[in-house]
């Protein structure tokens, strides 16, 4: 009985393993985190009913990605941010805090920025263009600088 216990268990890493491995191997071949680096302003964001423009009337936001040191910086519009990168292939996670300034802004456009970068759980590149998708729909969109 003891010998069909340790089988069993011995059966079911094998399994286990088997699966994570064939999970890692579907991350897209495309997904190159590197092709992030530098800096990126965005220019369209959908998480606002009011114009992009009356969000951002002074400063559209932007964040510079580190991949190397697996850090990023930026402005939401009125403030500045730094943080850690959370990416893997075309996964990426901002539900990290980001160091944040604290100068008093006028209008949503900073809450709408931070709340929407929450949401992010995968992006793309397509030349000079970065989208950042949460549940498969672009909901931010950002122009390299």
């Amino acid at each position: 009985m003891k010998n069909l216990l340790v089988l069993t268990v011995i059966l079911c890493s094998v399994f286990i393993a088997c699966k994570s491995t064939k999970n890692t191997a579907t991350t897209p071949a495309t997904a190159d985190p590197t092709k992030l680096t530098g800096t990126w302003e965005l220019n369209f964001i959908t998480a606002s009913r009011v114009a992009f423009n009356d969000l951002y009337p002074h400063k559209k936001p932007a964040i510079t990605f580190n991949v190397t040191e697996g850090k990023i910086n930026g402005n939401t519009g009125c403030n500045t941010f730094l943080g850690s990168l959370n990416v893997n292939g075309n996964k990426i996670d901002f539900s990290d805090p980001l160091a944040l300034t604290r100068m008093a802004c006028q209008g949503q456009g900073e809450t709408v920025f931070l709340e929407s970068l929450k949401k992010v759980d995968t992006y793309s590149i397509d030349g000079k263009k970065l989208s950042f998708m949460s549940g498969g729909t672009e909901t931010m969109r950002f122009e390299k600088k």
